[in-house]
């Protein structure tokens, strides 16, 4: 099917996009559709209901426990002769009861906020980052910090007071390391909260201004727990990274048309635009706050914008963005991806992600990765039996009508990425010219064995037409008339007659 007219494109409804409760924010596949408002209602309501169910269930082993031990001390009365029998039962009942308070204890200590911890793994003991990372990540906590106190003098005694609050903080994490993801984004979300209601009372309704101290916050804050809440090891975002780096890895074939993607990147101006949003997804994990990290999808949408507009000549529509996004992240395989979004997702301010085009933006590409998850034949417009070929690396599609993925030559364009764009197109002939010869060696390889065969055959119809007779071996001689045989015969003396 070669018109896009005829093609079925990406198409999400904008709908789709917004929270499930119908509050009007953004939602998020990682909280099931809800927004970070809804979501975290919708989280401590569960968590209330999961404390207050525990806590029935160790009172109930303490009046259990209490009962029991109430029957014990009954049975250490002294007792008939006939009833001596029953002493091996209290010894049963008193271990009973033992084992009952040993577990009123384990609950009791669990719900202590003292003790919500999960096992350390020895693992992450034995994580020690290079000089280099660690000098540089020291540079910049150390900036970052010299900054939010030059930021704070404007607020005068405000300021030394949000200071002191981010400073507990920041020390009463580190004691809740060991703590799942979960835990760890409530109490920064609980800190967010909190400080954002106490600056909007101090600035009586100014929502802006607290915006602003909340925007430093978040970086000073975020900066200094970076290397212990980024990919924490309480979860599996590393494992869903390697996944989904593999699956985009194994997509690498999917072309522009194949996604119904509006560009036309022989437009030098729409080929910057595309080099310029890759580049952009792939720099978002060289971020460390989440803000920088939203800021970085916001860049490369808005290039991908600009490259739908000067293709299309008109603004660009939804329809157009997400396969076009789609397209992008293909192209770029960031590092890391579902781990950045998760780290978004956990600790970045929530009204960034509820509103705005940062949060508009970062709902798309959760989207985009979500599509590319469970991407199939049906959504590229192609047989079942194509889709596997492809996806096997049997065979791959046309390029009659593939234009050029990579710039060719722009002013804009640095020459490291010119460079390995040049040497991926290298690439990618070496892989169709090694495909030649792996199937060049296999017809050989048959031939061969072909030829072995034939051989063998013939060999083995001429010795049936000419056996080989074996004939017995000859008999040993004697030694010593073999010496006689050797020496000439004796001569005979001749009697000469006188």
């Amino acid at each position: 099917m070669s018109q896009r007219s005829e093609r079925r494109g990406i198409h999400v409804d904008q709908s789709e996009l917004l929270c499930k409760k119908g509050c009007g924010y953004y939602g998020n596949a990682a909280w099931q559709g809800l927004c970070s408002k809804c979501w975290r209602e919708e989280y401590q309501r569960a968590r209330q209901k999961q404390i207050q169910e525990d806590w029935a269930l160790a009172e109930k082993l303490q009046r259990e426990e209490e009962e029991a031990a109430y029957a014990s001390n009954q049975g250490t009365q002294p007792t008939p002769p006939n009833q001596s029998a029953l002493a091996p039962f209290s010894k049963f009942e008193e271990k009973k009861t033992n084992e009952k308070t040993r577990k009123v204890t384990t609950v009791k200590k669990f719900f202590s906020p003292s003790s919500r911890t999960t096992p350390k793994k020895e693992s992450h003991e034995s994580k020690t980052p290079s000089p280099s990372i660690s000098r540089q990540s020291s540079i910049e906590t150390d900036r970052v910090s010299r900054d939010f106190v030059d930021f704070l003098k404007s607020l005068q005694k405000l300021g030394r007071e949000i200071h002191k609050q981010c400073r507990v903080f920041i020390e009463s994490m580190a004691s809740k390391k060991d703590l799942s993801a979960d835990e760890l984004s409530e109490y920064v979300q609980d800190f967010y909260q909190n400080m954002s209601d106490r600056l909007l009372t101090h600035f009586k309704g100014s929502s802006e201004r607290v915006e602003c101290v909340m925007d430093q916050v978040e970086k000073y804050i975020m900066t200094r727990l970076y290397k212990s809440v980024f990919c924490p090891e309480t979860t599996d975002d590393e494992k869903k990274d390697l996944a989904t780096q593999n699956r985009i890895r194994a997509l690498h074939w999917v072309t522009i048309q194949m996604l119904c993607v509006p560009l036309d990147e022989d437009i030098p101006e729409v080929s910057d635009s595309v080099v310029k949003a890759i580049t952009d997804v792939i720099e978002m994990d060289s971020k460390r706050v989440p803000r920088d990290k939203l800021a970085c999808i916001t860049s490369c949408s808005k290039h991908i914008f600009n490259a739908i507009r000067v293709t299309k000549r008109e603004p660009a529509s939804a329809d157009d963005f997400l396969p076009t996004l789609i397209y992008i992240v293909l192209k770029a395989n960031p590092p890391r991806l579902q781990s950045n979004i998760q780290y978004i997702t956990r600790f970045c301010n929530p009204s960034r992600l509820m509103t705005g085009e940062d949060g508009y933006y970062f709902t798309n590409l959760c989207c985009a990765v979500a599509f590319i998850e469970k991407l199939d034949a049906q959504s590229l417009n192609l047989s079942p039996e194509d889709f596997e070929h492809y996806m096997s690396g049997l065979a791959s599609p046309s390029r009659v009508e593939e234009k050029s993925t990579w710039p060719q030559s722009s002013s804009l364009v640095s020459p490291g990425l010119t460079q390995m764009y040049h040497n991926l197109e290298l690439l990618t002939g070496l892989g169709e010219r090694q495909q030649q010869v792996l199937d060049g060696a296999r017809g050989l390889q048959a031939e061969m064995e072909e030829w072995q065969e034939s051989v063998k055959q013939q060999v083995h119809g001429i010795v049936e037409r000419y056996p080989l007779e074996v004939r017995p071996p000859a008999l040993p001689i004697d030694s010593e008339n073999t010496e006689n045989d050797r020496l000439p015969p004796p001569l005979t003396p001749q009697v000469f007659a006188g």
